[in-house]
């Protein structure tokens, strides 16, 4: 059985335009002609038909597609393999965009009113993970703590946010040094950096009581994310997270000993 250029168009979903240059380029031609002088295609032509339409879906170039046909005894299975990789890295390209977008949409849900040179200035490295900030939007979704935070954010001006942010620069400096020089984490200069980051989150966001700061850390150790808003991937070591969650479980074991003076936002 015969078909003409429409309908092989039409059941292929491909324009006829599309079918005249396959031809052209001796992809795919016409295996008869009508007594009118039409292109009539076999079926043959549209196993063929077929066959391109599949590498094109896969992204493969016309040329490549030819040299394909070309080698009949030839494995398509590496080219395929190849195209495999490929698609593969874009999928992960696109997964990263998709994930930029995600935090370019959250940031604008914090509601701090920063230039883009002007965020760049004040948090440098150390940015919001937008990602992470959506599903701890919805893990402390309706929490009091929640909505003062993202208030009192959105209310902070560049200078509160540089402000901030220099503060949080001098703490992680002691918090390096302190690692570095082997510190317990339960002891007290360990101790003292974890009092000194519960009260800096309730200075400039929320009330943060002993129980609520270890929620916090625990996000320290269960998601890389969480500690990067904390201190940057560069300055970070093997084992500072796990230290600086243990730290601030023993600050907060402290408090419920009623073994530290420290006042809350003082």
């Amino acid at each position: 059985m015969s078909y003409s250029v429409g309908q092989v168009s039409a059941f292929a979903g491909v324009t006829v335009r599309t079918l005249h240059h396959y031809d052209k380029a001796g992809l795919l031609s016409p295996s008869d002609r009508s007594h009118a002088g039409y292109r009539l295609y076999s079926e043959a032509d549209l196993v063929r038909l077929q066959q391109i339409l599949f590498y094109r879906e896969l992204g493969f170039p016309l040329d490549e597609i030819a040299a394909i046909f070309k080698e009949p005894q030839a494995n398509p299975l590496e080219r395929l393999r190849a195209r495999q990789r490929e698609l593969s890295e874009e999928i992960a390209r696109l997964q990263r965009l998709a994930e930029v977008a995600e935090r370019a949409i959250e940031v604008q849900k914090t509601g701090v009113s920063l230039t883009p040179q002007e965020r760049f200035e004040v948090f440098g490295e150390v940015t919001f993970d937008l990602s992470y900030a959506t599903e701890a939007d919805l893990k402390w979704a309706g929490s009091h703590g929640k909505h003062e935070a993202m208030t009192r954010a959105a209310a902070h001006t560049k200078e509160d946010w540089r402000q901030l942010m220099e503060e949080a620069a001098a703490w992680r400096t002691e918090l390096l040094a302190v690692f570095d020089e082997g510190e317990p984490s339960d002891g007290e200069r360990a101790m003292d950096l974890a009092e000194e980051h519960r009260l800096h989150v309730a200075r400039w966001f929320a009330a943060c009581p002993p129980d609520m700061h270890r929620r916090i850390a625990d996000d320290f150790v269960a998601d890389p994310r969480a500690f990067a808003l904390v201190v940057p991937p560069s300055q970070q070591r093997p084992g500072l997270a796990a230290y600086t969650h243990h730290a601030v479980h023993a600050n907060a074991a402290r408090h419920a000993r009623g073994g530290s003076d420290l006042e809350e936002g003082r």
